[in-house]
């Protein structure tokens, strides 16, 4: 973590010293996520939700594409829901034949974009105040209990339908899986998953992604606080000014490259300032704490408080309630990559014979983890199969 913190403020110099070589490379970089869908002229709607706990969260909508607005048949919808540290605008930072969601809006899907608690357009709540500890005492266990039912249900109520498509990237596969086995009726309300980079257990994960790991709660609060993750935080603010400048660009790629994985062939490096903007956003330092308990466990369990009695408070038992992905009858697809840092090929391993119904699973081979949404050959590997995928499931809406 200290070498992460030393390569940010190196990063932050080298910017500092170049940003009068040029003005950015990409506008999108400064804008939000419906900035950016109207930034490429596709029809852009935004609403909240407001979950059981009380935090009120933006989902991003592409009601259709730019050549089937005249299409009056009843669409099905998409959701996306990104990962840890993302914001919607993952799914729209490529331009719009790279970019999963503006292809799904193309193909006459009606696209959803849920936001995480936390991050950089979801820090309202109906009474505490995000700069209160209490706004950042949740975890993904709260992600899965609340979030994602409160936006589909939302999402589900206005349009009508009774059922959609699931798309995650990464921890937005996390708390499919969770919700999915735990809520049945929830998950009776998902058509057919797909799981991009799918996280269950994190007991392999590399790089700068295994860092929480090697830090006791107790330490980790003491350096980071017990609010937002700050690292995160600064990062994403510094990027929009550092990272597009083209002589940092390298180490922009690098830093993001240590949480992710190297493929370099699937960078396009001329967006490494969109990536960084809305691929490191913030979230809480306890989220961190719980990732860092399941690498160490190699457990997908609820939080552990710490102690027994504390446990015994939260779940009336000693030990934190486990995740039975086995209990999860979705029909599933499934997109891995072999240079993923965080979604591991040995994790994957394990969470394959899990998942009960899994009707298609795609391993590619030179994919780290943002290359699903993000590679040079995203559309080709991922989004024309997702298409193939979503068609034959059709149908009934």
């Amino acid at each position: 973590m200290l070498w992460l913190l030393r390569t940010m403020c190196f990063i932050h110099v080298l910017g500092k010293i170049f940003c009068l070589f040029g003005p950015n490379k990409n506008p999108e970089s400064k804008m939000n996520v419906s900035e950016i869908i109207k930034h490429w002229e596709y029809p852009s709607e935004e609403y909240e939700t407001v979950t059981d706990d009380g935090y009120i969260l933006p989902i991003n909508r592409i009601p259709h594409g730019k050549d089937n607005a005249n299409n009056s048949a009843p669409k099905m919808v998409v959701l996306c829901v990104p990962g840890l540290f993302s914001t919607a605008g993952v799914w729209v930072s490529n331009p719009p034949d790279n970019s999963l969601a503006f292809i799904l809006a193309d193909a006459g899907y009606d696209v959803w974009l849920g936001n995480n608690r936390g991050s950089t357009w979801a820090k309202k709540h109906v009474t505490l105040n995000p700069d209160s500890k209490e706004f950042w005492a949740f975890s993904y266990d709260e992600m899965i209990t609340y979030d994602l039912t409160a936006i589909i249900n939302f999402i589900l109520e206005k349009t009508g339908q009774k059922q959609i498509y699931y798309i995650g990237h990464s921890q937005g596969t996390l708390i499919a899986l969770g919700a999915f086995s735990t809520n049945q009726e929830l998950a009776e309300k998902i058509k057919f998953s797909i799981l991009l980079a799918p996280v269950r257990t994190v007991k392999y994960v590399k790089g700068s992604g295994r860092l929480p790991a090697y830090f006791t709660p107790k330490a980790f609060k003491l350096l980071f606080g017990e609010k937002e993750f700050f690292p995160t935080k600064a990062f994403s603010r510094l990027s929009p000014s550092v990272c597009d400048i083209n002589l940092v660009d390298a180490g922009c790629a690098t830093v993001l490259s240590s949480l992710t994985g190297y493929s370099p062939e699937q960078l396009n490096t001329s967006r490494v300032d969109v990536y960084i903007t809305h691929s490191l956003a913030e979230s809480s330092t306890q989220i961190l704490i719980h990732y860092g308990q399941a690498t160490r466990s190699g457990v997908f369990q609820a939080y552990d408080w710490g102690s027994p009695s504390l446990n015994m408070q939260h779940y009336n038992q000693t030990t934190p309630p486990i995740y039975h992905v086995e209990d999860m009858k979705v029909p599933t697809a499934m997109f891995t990559g072999l240079k993923d840092f965080l979604s591991n090929p040995e994790d994957v391993a394990n969470l394959v014979p899990k998942i009960s119904n899994l009707t298609y699973h795609k391993i590619i081979s030179d994919f780290s983890h943002l290359d699903f949404i993000t590679g040079l050959n995203a559309r080709e590997e991922v989004s024309e199969e997702i298409l193939t995928i979503l068609r034959k499931y059709d149908g009934d809406i």
